[in-house]
């Protein structure tokens, strides 16, 4: 038994692997299992991984013969934690030489204390940046599943492993069903604190979010889950309303990725992305979205005329594009 278990998906991870790696060994905090999973790398990972493994005990390697996703990934090293306490570490991001131990300590001093989140650092090629989270004590689950719909508090956290056993991570799709696991977890806990441990979260052009990809459906997909989810565990009419709220919100950003990225697709993700996102339109509760936005230009859903949504987009996004302030804005 550890203290702590850090889960690690590694894909194609060589460039920033070592400094992920070598943040854990650097941890005051030394009662801890560090399980890497190869998500069936083609460049140096699997090597790298391994040799951390032969020369401490701490480090377990599984190799995957098949790329799998984060999601999934992480679940097999979920399902091999022994630790009282769990977090996970993207392989391109590293951790203060103190964070396990800042988090695990409020834990063990706040029995009543579910999930514990890192201060979050942003580190870009030329500058680095705070995420700017509001300070506080405690607050409950729910409040801190409220903040998470707006990311007023982010997804990078250290939780007691009997929560997360119950809750592992969403898999309903490739990427950004991360969100969803977040989310799930801050809505079951009881209380959640912040320690002084620092997550340092890598921004670069090479990460899924930043790529212009059909994948970036799959967040339509991401959230249908959530909601699933939330409706299983019987959440109240109000929160439902919110998340309401924040598909069609995510509806409507995504109809501006494929405005805006559409050339750059193929004639065949062009027909995914608009049978996801006409799908999804049809599947709305546009009862629980507040009447100011749904007679709000861009954003009225126009329900049952499919066409006349799309026309409204075209025109709105077309309106953004062209005009010049609108530019300077956005």
């Amino acid at each position: 038994m550890s203290k702590v278990t850090v889960l690690v998906a590694a894909y194609n991870a060589q460039p920033f692997l070592r400094a992920c790696l070598d943040s854990l060994r650097r941890q005051s905090l030394t009662d801890f299992q560090a399980i890497c999973v190869d998500d069936a790398s083609t460049d140096d990972t699997p090597e790298i991984l391994d040799g951390y493994a032969a020369e401490d005990p701490r480090f377990q390697v599984v190799h995957l013969s098949e790329n799998g996703g984060q999601a999934k990934a992480r679940n097999i090293a979920l399902s091999m934690a022994d630790g009282d306490y769990v977090c996970m570490l993207d392989s391109d991001d590293w951790l203060s030489d103190n964070a396990l131990q800042e988090a695990s300590e409020v834990l063990d001093q706040h029995p009543g204390t579910d999930c514990v989140l890192f201060q979050v650092e942003e580190v870009f090629p030329d500058h680095s940046r705070l995420y700017p989270m509001p300070r506080f004590e405690t607050i409950t689950g729910q409040e801190a599943f409220e903040y998470s719909l707006t990311w007023a508090v982010h997804g990078l956290y250290m939780l007691r492993n009997t929560l997360h056993q119950q809750y592992p991570y969403d898999d309903s799709s490739r990427a950004y069903s991360d969100d969803n696991t977040t989310r799930i977890h801050y809505l079951r806990s009881r209380e959640v604190r912040q320690c002084g441990g620092i997550y340092y979260y890598r921004q670069h052009e090479s990460s899924v979010t930043h790529q212009v990809s059909a994948r970036r459906f799959d967040y339509l997909l991401a959230n249908e889950s959530m909601k699933r989810q939330i409706l299983s565990v019987g959440v109240e009419e109000r929160l439902l309303n919110v998340y309401e709220k924040v598909r069609w919100l995510n509806l409507i950003d995504t109809y501006m990725f494929y405005f805006n990225h559409r050339r750059q697709l193929s004639p065949e993700d062009r027909r995914h992305g608009l049978s996801e996102m006409k799908r999804v339109w049809k599947g709305m509760e546009t009862h629980r979205i507040p009447l100011a936005l749904r007679w709000k230009p861009g954003y009225m859903p126009l329900r049952p005329f499919w066409w006349l949504f799309r026309v409204q987009e075209e025109c709105y996004f077309g309106l953004r594009n062209w005009c010049p302030w609108r530019r300077h804005r956005n």
